[in-house]
């Protein structure tokens, strides 16, 4: 079940890990890796294809107000959006590191879709950023960090195009 689904979460952005398919993790090697981040991070809802890989998980981080889905896409659409993102982001890119991180977009053909979710702290109200001085982000910058680092990929925040790591 998706979190989108949870009234007592509320989606807030969208983040990228783009990395060649064939470094693809299993479920079992990425629920070993991210429980290994925190013991305040809960993991559930798992999905994963006849080989074992991670089609989709779900992850609570309560102590950040915080929560992630993690699901995986991969093909055609994904080498035609990293070759995008490149074109976009090439000429806000200074460090010469970034460039050649640039340069593997376009050539990525597997990407998890990392949702960020914030935990709700008054279901009934609708208030837009009441709990914002709750939610924090170091869930969702460590889980980034630690799924690039097992896939070989980059993290990208797409909507501003900022390589993250």
């Amino acid at each position: 079940m998706s979190l989108f689904e949870n009234d007592q979460y509320r989606w807030r952005e969208t983040y990228f890990v783009l990395f060649d398919s064939a470094k693809r993790p299993t479920l079992q090697r990425t629920k070993h890796v991210l429980a290994g981040l925190s013991n305040h991070y809960t993991l559930s809802n798992f999905s994963h294809d006849k080989k074992g890989l991670l089609e989709s998980l779900t992850m609570l981080a309560p102590d950040d107000f915080a929560a992630l889905d993690v699901c995986y896409v991969g093909g055609e659409e994904v080498l035609e959006q990293g070759a995008q993102l490149a074109k976009e982001i090439k000429f806000a890119l200074y460090d010469p590191a970034d460039q050649e991180k640039l340069k593997k977009l376009g050539k990525y053909d597997g990407r998890f879709d990392v949702l960020h979710f914030e935990q709700i702290a008054d279901v009934g109200s609708d208030e837009e950023g009441e709990s914002d001085e709750l939610l924090d982000p170091s869930a969702v910058l460590i889980v980034l960090d630690a799924l690039a680092k097992l896939t070989e990929g980059i993290a990208i925040d797409p909507q501003s195009g900022i390589l993250m790591q």
